[in-house]
């Protein structure tokens, strides 16, 4: 395919409610999302992808049930430690985006440990969002901004909103394409300043059934799209 997006970001929706119309628990469907994580990063390296965003878990996922949380984090330590070998072999530089703060020192453990072993990685960039929030991330690239405002670090011409991007947690390019699974048409608070001219992806699939075949349609859809970002379309 041609035109490929550098930058496609993934609301990985529906493993709960996947594994409980089974008749399974929800942390079937969270195990089995893992598993479509690391194929669809394996594949968005070979489609020529640069950037993969992935919303794993945000600041309000802690409200769920401490039971559920704990099995998200546990998951968490058993993937980064044990299933992402393929994905850093790959040559998949992996980074984190959220507040470290109140992850639990194991899994910072984990995190960390992952992001050093793959740091010099090239082909393509896992960007996995914990304990994320985009309002949050605004909020916090704001303080930034302040503080070298304050020191006199930058001036105030040199803020727009391109070196804003710079402040946020990762220094990454726009989002391309937005892809949610799992019926719902929202953005929860993803990545919000990154998406402003993002092309927008709703899908019924859940998560875990979002195969290769269901990425290749959505980038078909990316595809057709013409982006003018605010310009008048021309012939």
């Amino acid at each position: 395919m041609n035109n490929i997006p550098n930058h496609v970001a993934i609301i990985m929706d529906g493993n709960g409610r996947w594994a409980q119309e089974k008749g399974k628990k929800r942390s079937e469907g969270h195990k089995e999302g893992g598993k479509t994580l690391e194929k669809l990063a394996l594949y968005a390296k070979k489609l020529g992808i640069k950037v993969l965003s992935v919303y794993a878990f945000s600041t309000d996922n802690f409200k769920r049930s401490k039971e559920e949380v704990d099995f998200l984090m546990d998951l968490v330590i058993h993937y980064f430690n044990n299933k992402l070998n393929k994905v850093c072999d790959e040559g998949i530089k992996i980074i984190f985006s959220g507040r470290r703060e109140p992850l639990r020192d194991d899994v910072l453990e984990a995190m960390d440990k992952i992001v050093e072993k793959t740091k010099n990685n090239t082909n393509c960039i896992l960007n996995i969002c914990i304990n994320y929030g985009g309002q949050e991330e605004i909020v916090d690239a704001s303080i930034k901004v302040a503080n070298d405002l304050r020191i006199g670090k930058i001036k105030e011409n040199d803020l727009n909103r391109e070196t804003f991007l710079k402040y946020l947690y990762q220094d990454l390019p726009p989002i391309d394409l937005l892809i949610r699974t799992g019926k719902e048409h929202r953005l929860s608070n993803f990545m919000l300043y990154q998406s402003f001219y993002a092309e927008i992806y709703f899908v019924d699939t859940y998560f875990p059934d979002f195969l290769e075949n269901d990425f290749d349609i959505a980038i078909e859809y990316y595809i057709s799209r013409n982006r003018t970002f605010g310009n008048v379309k021309t012939n």
